[in-house]
């Protein structure tokens, strides 16, 4: 059994825009000028305290909780005033491909809550389709392989029968911190080069390839 493993900002949905402008708001709310798009989106895939730590690492404690509080109260009012975020084109093919094979489960490594989750697998009707979803809310940041240590102990998986899908260099550093298999996507967040530097055993463009190669 393949226990197959996916990030999700990034990797199946583009969420760039909504996360670049929760986190211009969040610095704007106490005074603080934005990191800027590049910057907020080469801490994608950390959970929310270690992004906002690696985005403004000159500010207290009491600060960075002002910051992070500042950006999921904004990233709720962007999701209640636009539609979710889109999937990438082929994720959604993709994933009922992959769930409809008797040899693979499929789950969630990602930085994103268990409701961002749960709300991203409701709008796009994937419900039933995902055995185990590890998210921020309990455990490690990324690359901590905590998350994928995880998985597979809850789906009775091996680490040699696991993949890690991602489109980050933590994502990558993770997987190879668990000693699972680590694919890198070439649409997300991070250059190639960066996760193929981070460990990627392989590199996709599409996924179609994605599917081929698992």
């Amino acid at each position: 059994m393949k226990l197959v493993l996916f990030d999700c900002d990034g990797t199946l949905i583009d969420s760039q825009n909504a996360i670049a402008s929760a986190m211009d708001e969040a610095f704007a709310h106490v005074g603080r000028a934005s990191p800027g798009r590049a910057k907020t989106l080469s801490i994608v895939g950390l959970s929310l305290p270690e992004a906002i730590a690696a985005l403004a690492p000159s500010e207290g404690t009491d600060m960075q909780v002002r910051l992070a509080e500042g950006y999921r109260a904004a990233a709720q009012r962007i999701r209640s005033a636009h539609a979710e975020d889109p999937l990438f084109p082929g994720a959604d093919a993709a994933v009922r491909s992959l769930a409809k094979r008797d040899n693979a489960v499929l789950g969630t490594a990602t930085g994103k809550s268990l409701r961002g989750v749960q709300r991203m697998i409701a709008h796009n009707g994937w419900d039933g389709l995902f055995a185990t979803l590890q998210t921020a809310d309990d455990n490690p940041s990324k690359p901590d392989p905590g998350m994928i240590l995880r998985a597979v102990r809850e789906t009775g998986a091996t680490a040699d029968n696991t993949v890690m899908i991602g489109d980050t260099t933590f994502d990558m550093l993770m997987a190879r911190a668990a000693g699972v298999r680590a694919v890198a996507v070439s649409w997300g967040y991070h250059p190639v080069a960066d996760l193929r530097e981070a460990g990627a055993h392989d590199v996709v463009e599409t996924f179609e390839q994605l599917v081929a190669l698992l």
